[in-house]
């Protein structure tokens, strides 16, 4: 990906080198919270079930003298130009739509960090939080993302990054609310499904992002495309149940198979239209 010249985001918070952030008030002691934050991150579980299980957090101290290394300073770098790049987009397709696309903060944490959502671990990986439209990011993230599911390069990176900004697109527009709403009163299949519809979506406006980016800056270099396929593969809720337990749950999917995140982001980057999006006109 040709990422180097771009546009850094003024919308960066780096809390990385922060410690002493200290969950209260959970429901289950801390080893159930450690299960089910690697249950979240490995089995396909929406982190925002976990977040809302706490009512607060401790105070976080800060560390004055952390400084990132070279390695670390630039992958803060490529987050900050992939993030302004999907303002750039989005900022455009608002515009054509006569409406206003409120840019959202990317934060950068390691290890534990709270939002308004909650206290999270890194554990669960990357997450975006309607309450204060923020994107949370532990970058040992992409590390795990190479090692331990193979899915390497610059462009599976910024799928994730793309994927997240793709729920705050949703928040804006008000679908994460009308599914909110729907899955209230339903079984948990009914509301899995759902939720399934939802991160589809997200990996198509993710794909959406790579299209324009494409048109408006040609980013993409030869690999590129398969990078974020690969990844997209690798976090299907079948992969990483079968990974994880040896063996699939179909009802308890909230994220959609690795066919299905292929299949959506693929029609994204390959229509770039958004009402190519649709995942909830579908059975």
């Amino acid at each position: 990906m040709r990422w180097k010249t771009g546009r850094r985001s003024s919308n960066i918070e780096d809390r990385r080198g922060r410690r002493g952030v200290r969950p209260v008030a959970f429901k289950g002691g801390v080893g159930t919270i450690a299960l089910v934050l690697v249950a979240s991150y490995f089995l396909g579980i929406n982190p925002l079930e976990i977040l809302q299980m706490q009512t607060g957090s401790g105070p976080a101290v800060s560390r004055e003298d952390w400084k990132p290394t070279a390695s670390q300073q630039q992958a803060a770098d490529f987050v900050s130009v992939v993030l302004a790049d999907t303002e750039d987009t989005w900022n455009a397709i608002f515009h054509k739509a006569g409406q206003t696309y409120r840019e959202p903060t990317l934060v950068l944490f390691s290890g534990s960090v709270s939002s308004a959502c909650g206290m999270a671990s890194s554990a669960m990986g990357p997450f975006y939080c309607p309450a204060d439209q923020k994107v949370y990011i532990d970058l040992a993230f992409f590390d795990d993302l190479k090692s331990r599911h193979g899915a390497p390069g610059d462009f599976a990176q910024a799928y994730v990054i793309a994927h997240e900004i793709g729920h705050h697109v949703q928040n804006l527009l008000g679908i994460s609310t009308q599914v909110r709403s729907a899955q209230r009163g339903l079984g948990k299949a009914q509301a899995n499904a759902l939720s399934v519809k939802q991160e589809l979506q997200a990996d198509c406006f993710a794909g959406l992002w790579g299209n324009h980016a494409e048109r408006s800056r040609q980013v993409l270099e030869q690999g590129d495309i398969e990078e974020a396929l690969g990844a997209a593969s690798a976090i299907g809720d079948d992969r990483l149940q079968r990974e994880g337990q040896g063996y699939v749950v179909p009802e308890s999917f909230t994220h959609g198979t690795s066919e299905q995140r292929v299949e959506w982001f693929r029609r994204g980057i390959q229509n770039g239209d958004i009402d190519s999006c649709d995942t909830f006109g579908t059975s």
